[in-house]
């Protein structure tokens, strides 16, 4: 399983479903079990479940500060 495509992946379904993305930010693990569809270890879905959540929070990081792009000038 090439990891960083499956992190991308499991992403974009989270992102383009509002309910979706509310249960992920309420109980992600689940979400990532249902969304992945197969049986693995705990570790290895909380270390997905983890890859998701910080990448979702750098996108949206990364939105915010797009959105400060002209307040000093630059």
């Amino acid at each position: 399983m090439d990891i960083k495509a499956k992190v991308e992946e499991l992403v974009d379904e989270i992102r383009k479903n509002p309910r979706m993305l509310k249960e992920f930010k309420e109980n992600p693990v689940p979400v990532i079990e249902k969304l992945v569809g197969m049986d693995l270890p705990d570790d290895q879905i909380m270390k997905l479940s983890d890859l998701v959540k910080a990448k979702i929070d750098l996108e949206k990081a990364g939105n915010l500060l797009k959105g400060l792009g002209g307040l000093f000038g630059k």
